[in-house]
């Protein structure tokens, strides 16, 4: 049976997010085990990781670094064995090379490019973002969007944020949205992915999504 580790630094949904992996692991009859967890030996040893993120930047960079060998773990996992990474919300800015969200904190540097505020001037669009919005996906071939979209259905997902990642190669970009500029909605290379509106709350799109992530072998 393979593990999937929510990892768990003091910020996200963690609950919400296990649920609807574990929902949509039953759902394709996998054999996964949905762990909650900050224990750096089963983040080390996990098949798939899952980085929620929810609140500022700095707080979350925080949380991880803090939290006893799980900077290292993450690091192994991720980088020297390449298992399948998902980070939501906060936990993909967190792949970003810097944020500067009130100061300036450094990122895993996983994909180069910053976090940034979004830019709403000009508009009458509030700050932060908000509610469901259309996902324009640009690497339409990569297998996280698989059944997500095609000429006659657009996706909307669910966002909640006041900064985005900027910067990013765009052969990085997986995914955008409107909101004032072109906002990164999905980001990724080689076994990374990350997104900035949270699957466990979009719904059918969502669910989509996550399902690909569990059958996705990088």
């Amino acid at each position: 049976m393979q593990t999937i580790a929510i990892i768990d630094y003091g910020s996200g949904n963690l609950r919400s997010v296990a649920k609807a992996f574990e929902r949509m692991a039953i759902e394709a009859g996998l054999p996964l085990k949905v762990e909650v967890t900050s224990d750096s030996s089963i983040v080390s040893s996990a098949d798939r990781l899952v980085l929620p993120g929810v609140g500022a930047f700095a707080d979350c960079y925080k949380g991880v670094m803090e939290s006893p060998g799980l900077s290292e773990s993450l690091h192994i996992a991720v980088i020297e064995k390449n298992r399948p990474f998902l980070g939501i919300c906060v936990g993909m800015q967190l792949m970003a090379t810097s944020s500067y969200e009130h100061s300036v904190t450094p990122g895993f540097n996983w994909i180069t490019g910053n976090v940034m505020p979004i830019n709403t001037t000009g508009t009458n669009l509030k700050i932060p973002h908000m509610g469901w919005n259309e996902l324009k996906i640009v690497s339409c071939d990569h297998p996280l969007f698989n059944g997500l979209q095609n000429e006659t259905k657009i996706p909307h997902v669910y966002f909640v944020h006041s900064y985005q990642f900027t910067g990013a190669d765009s052969q990085n970009v997986l995914a955008t949205t409107e909101y004032g500029d072109e906002i990164v909605a999905a980001i990724g290379r080689d076994n990374m992915v990350g997104t900035q509106f949270h699957p466990e709350k979009s719904q059918t799109a969502g669910l989509r999504l996550i399902s690909n992530f569990l059958a996705w072998s990088p």
